[in-house]
């Protein structure tokens, strides 16, 4: 069942479309104003907003723009609902992100087919990213379509794939790029270092990644060094066939600014976790975001596989404090701790610490 919420300050006007969208199967949220609608929304992920425009304390233009901040709030379809007409509220609606308008009074049928249209294309878009992004056949399917247009033998079996060993370097910080790369199998982290030599890591990559394109594109040089955290299957793509394919296909560059808008937000949210959060919040945001990394080589996987000064370095703590934090999240049973694994116990607790 399809979760909508809509944000409405006026109790006839909400009640009246929760009733209507009810009636038609939906499961219906309902907030009476942006800053509880905006809250709402980042709590329970809805798969549709409905929101108002003028209303108290948060207007409609300040809850889409909230909302297009966060990574998982983003990407959630968006219709304002406004009793104006005038073409200059439209136009920064859809400037701020909205993906349609109904204007006030309305019908139900009305309504009801906004919806379906917004929510039927929100599927398609991610059955789309899942078959781009997750799919063990991602690199196949995408290089043979670059292959219709542009006539690049980029198919997997005519490309060398490349053995890695755990704590071999892929490409050192201030390199020059020259390559595309993409993981086949294992893990490889990014990071920086300082002038004393302590590390940082930027982000820990897996199955179906691509790594250092954004440096091709730039035409700079790394601006962070790739090592392998678990032995790697890693694919090259040398960089002027790579350069000669995005300019070839609108398909293929549309696929690299997916992955490139999806690399900056990921980045943005983990700058917050390690600027805001307390301790605890920011190791229970890091297990939880380790884990759906891992997820996407083995969908049912409760296991994270990460050294303990790895996963101190992604977090941006001291490996002492790691580790307390560890011992304590294992004492409340939300963790389980075997070898050198990390068991996710309750995924859910952990995404939810209250501190």
């Amino acid at each position: 069942m399809k979760k909508i919420l809509v944000i409405e300050d006026k109790d006839e006007v909400r009640d009246n479309i929760a009733e209507i969208l009810e009636l038609s199967g939906y499961e219906v949220i309902t907030a009476e104003n942006g800053k509880l609608g905006t809250e709402i929304a980042i709590q329970v992920l809805p798969d549709l907003i409905i929101c108002d425009i003028m209303m108290p304390v948060l207007d409609g233009y300040g809850v889409v723009y909230l909302l297009n901040q966060h990574l998982k709030t983003n990407s959630i379809p968006f219709i304002f609902l406004t009793a104006k007409s005038e073409k200059t509220d439209f136009r920064k609606g859809m400037e701020l992100g909205a993906d349609d308008y109904i204007t006030k009074p309305f019908e139900g049928i009305e309504l009801l087919k906004a919806v379906e249209m917004r929510l039927h294309k929100s599927d398609a878009v991610k059955q789309q990213l899942a078959r781009d992004l997750e799919s063990p056949d991602s690199l196949n399917s995408f290089l043979t379509n670059v292959k219709k247009v542009s006539h690049i033998p980029l198919v997997s079996e005519e490309r060398e794939v490349y053995n890695y060993k755990k704590k071999q370097q892929i490409y050192a910080e201030g390199q020059r790029p020259k390559a595309v790369y993409y993981i086949k199998s294992g893990k490889v982290k990014t990071f920086k270092s300082n002038d004393d030599g302590k590390e940082l890591i930027t982000n820990v990559l897996g199955k179906g990644d691509f790594l250092g394109y954004t440096y091709i594109l730039e035409n700079i040089v790394y601006k962070e060094s790739a090592e392998v955290l678990e032995d790697a299957e890693i694919m090259t793509i040398p960089k002027d066939d790579f350069l000669v394919l995005m300019s070839a296909d609108m398909q293929v560059a549309r696929q690299f600014i997916k992955l490139i808008t999806h690399d900056v937000l990921e980045k943005e949210e983990t700058l917050l976790n390690i600027a805001y959060n307390s301790l605890r919040k920011k190791v229970a945001y890091q297990l939880t975001a380790m884990l759906e990394k891992f997820k996407a080589e083995s969908p049912d996987t409760k296991e994270i596989r990460l050294s303990r000064d790895n996963l101190a370095q992604v977090t941006g703590i001291a490996t002492e404090s790691l580790i307390r934090t560890l011992s304590d999240f294992k004492a409340e049973k939300l963790i389980d701790i075997k070898g050198g694994s990390i068991i996710i116990l309750n995924e859910g607790k952990l995404k939810n610490l209250p501190y």
